[in-house]
């Protein structure tokens, strides 16, 4: 059966491309993977790597993200679940889904050739591998052709086991001692997992399973070790924490390395269902950090209780059980069976330049190095304190520099009392050790001065510019300094004589093809120099680093959140002094209407009164007399209708018609 099982594999494979669904795709793990498989060409791993290939290899091994998007005809077809809705699709994903339901996921499985589950990341996905590989075994018979299920487990599920020579601790565990292993208590899940999906799959013929234990994963742009790497390169801290004793060995693997176990599992079809994916290192925890700090930190360790490990920031709970583990393992089936192109096969140590380097390119990390040049009191000092402080870079001031070398040339020169033979040989094997750390700190300065940025800028203004200055500082800051008047004009000349030959600091940048950045402080009428420092970040550009600390982010926050308090406030005030100066001026113009009002009223009365006074007059001489008449004798008649009997008199006692 198994004859007929390999034989059957590469014509499947020939006939089309193969689709292949990853879980959570924007998780580090996840996406270095499907990133990776996007660019193989399915059956790649079953054939033999040529020396040439393996030269080609070597030389691209950082990978870049551009070459790693890039979709070759006959790939792998990568879908999978994003943990957000508002998670952009990567690149190299042909469909991802988000939110949806159980019985729509399946759907989309159904749909694959091979369905991944990565659980090193996030343990609750653990649950729902289970369900995937269950739900997958019961429509198995179902599939028109064979599908193949990966559960990307962790060599935590081994934490516990015991030696397999007691007299021995170095033997290491293989994938053939798997019924032995015994997981970390924090990882019980895991194992269930693992063995519900060794436990479905036994249709080979249309429904195969395997588990693969990975070792810490390292490489690209993240892993467990990115909170080392973040903590070195901020330079925060005198010596980067090993916690407790530093001697646990880890077993660890590049993800990358991990891709490519997961390519030939998928290519080769093996017999064996339980993997283990580790490189060839034997590292303990103080290799790893010793290595980051030597390679881009301050070059110290410092070995501090493994309890305060949980007061590192980035650091899991997961994330410290796996540092903390102490396991060997290797990956023989892997070694003796696979066909991989390795990144990082010798480990983590002997390829760190390479995992430096693509660790910097996948985070769009550039290290940036400013030298100011310039004569005194041109403000060399303050212009570097305020771009350190906006670049996040070490201020080193010139003072400090030489009273360090003269410590260390001190240090050298006194003769020191040999206590022991041992102290004596162990000091010599530390001078040896600290002879290769400057080689190796030396060829890496010649070596990324092509990658880094270097900046110089030449600051300059006249010499009555650069006196009116001084004469403008207060007595307290001039006191005990250079800045004091034979001092200083002694030093201003002493500079101008200096840089008059052609050989000087700016003439040798010159020939390194380091231009430096000119500016002429005096034509900036500003004691701060802040338009000085403005041109120059401009011209250096905004730091490509990590971005704001959490605590930088919760300021910034609150700055905003007071200014935008202080801008409501003032605009609040505003609106009401405007409606309370609308509200006064709506009162005055109805108050002057209401008057004017009045005035009319009163002109319109006199007016009426005036009008009135002739028909007064004409009334009461001939209209009422004969109306009181009128009245007396409707009186004295009383007619059954006295208005038509006072309208009958008047008409025939009219005045004027008499």
């Amino acid at each position: 059966m198994a004859e007929e099982e390999e034989g059957a594999a590469p014509a499947e494979k020939a006939i089309r491309i193969q689709r292949v669904f990853i879980n959570l795709l924007d998780s580090y793990s996840s996406r270095n993977i499907g990133k990776f498989l996007s660019n193989c060409v399915v059956g790649a791993s079953l054939e033999e790597i040529t020396e040439e290939e393996e030269e080609d290899d070597e030389s691209k091994s950082a990978m870049p993200e551009a070459s790693m998007a890039k979709l070759k005809e006959g790939t792998f077809q990568i879908v999978g679940t994003l943990s957000k809705l508002e998670v952009p699709r990567p690149e190299f994903a042909v469909e991802t889904y988000c939110g949806i339901s159980q019985e729509d996921l399946l759907l989309r499985l159904l749909e694959c050739d091979v369905i991944i589950y990565n659980i090193t990341e996030n343990p609750q996905q653990a649950e729902e591998a289970v369900w995937a590989v269950s739900a997958l075994n019961e429509e198995s018979s179902h599939f028109e052709k064979r599908k193949v299920f990966i559960l990307v487990s962790t060599v935590m599920t081994w934490a516990r086991s015991k030696p397999l020579d007691p007299d021995d601790s170095e033997v290491p565990f293989t994938e053939e001692d798997y019924r032995r292993r015994k997981q970390h208590p924090n990882f019980l899940d895991h194992i269930n997992a693992e063995k519900m999906v060794l436990k479905f799959g036994k249709n080979v013929r249309k429904f195969t399973t395997y588990v693969v234990a990975a070792g810490l994963q390292y490489g690209m742009e993240g892993g467990i070790l990115h909170a080392f790497f973040k903590l070195a390169w901020l330079g925060e801290v005198p010596a980067l924490p090993v916690f407790g004793d530093g001697t646990n060995v880890i077993p660890a693997i590049h993800v990358l390395d991990l891709a490519g176990v997961i390519q030939n599992i998928i290519d080769h079809v093996p017999k064996l269902h339980y993997l283990v994916a580790v490189d060839e290192s034997v590292h303990t925890l103080e290799d790893f950090v010793k290595c980051i700090s030597k390679s881009t930190g301050p070059g110290k360790i410092q070995k501090i209780p493994k309890e305060n490990a949980f007061l590192t920031k980035d650091l899991t709970q997961e994330n410290i059980d796996h540092l903390l583990v102490n396991l060997r393992m290797e990956a023989l089936f892997v070694k003796e069976n696979f066909n991989i192109r390795w990144f990082a096969q010798a480990g983590f140590v002997e390829n760190i330049n390479s995992i430096l380097k693509e660790y910097k390119q996948s985070r769009r990390l550039l290290p940036i190095k400013i030298c100011i040049l310039g004569p005194p009191a041109v403000g060399k000092s303050s212009i570097a304190e305020v771009l350190a402080k906006y670049y996040k870079l070490h201020h080193i001031k010139l003072k400090d520099v030489i009273s360090e070398a003269i410590a260390k040339l001190e240090a050298i020169i006194t003769p020191k009392d040999v206590m022991e033979g041992g102290e004596e040989e162990g000091e010599e094997e530390e001078e040896e050790d600290n002879v290769e750390d400057a080689q190796e700190l030396l060829e890496g300065i010649k070596e990324s001065m092509d990658q880094n940025a270097e900046f110089v800028c030449s600051l300059d203004a006249s010499d009555e510019f650069l006196k009116e200055r001084v004469l403008n500082l207060p007595e307290s800051v001039v006191t005990g300094t250079h800045y004091s008047q034979d001092r200083f004009l002694r030093a201003l000349s002493n500079y101008r004589d200096v840089n008059t030959e052609d050989e000087t600091v700016l003439n040798y940048f010159d020939e390194l093809e380091i231009h430096p950045i000119h500016i002429d402080v005096g034509r900036f009428e500003d004691a701060q120099n802040r338009l000085a420092i403005k041109q120059l970040i401009k011209e250096v550009g905004e730091p490509r680093n990590y971005g704001l600390t959490d605590e930088e982010k919760a300021e910034e926050e609150r700055k905003a959140a007071e200014e935008r308090l202080a801008k409501e406030a003032v605009e609040e005030a505003e609106r009401e002094h405007k409606e309370a100066v609308e509200t006064a001026e709506k009162i005055a113009r109805w108050e002057e209407w209401n008057k004017r009002l009045e005035e009319v009223k009163r002109e319109e009365r006199e007016l009426l009164e005036a009008q009135s006074i002739p028909l007064r007059n004409y009334l009461m001489t001939y209209v009422m007399p004969t109306l009181m008449q009128g009245l007396n004798e409707c009186c004295k008649v009383r007619p059954d209708d006295p208005v038509d009997f006072l309208a009958e008199y008047l008409f025939k006692n009219n005045p004027e018609t008499q």
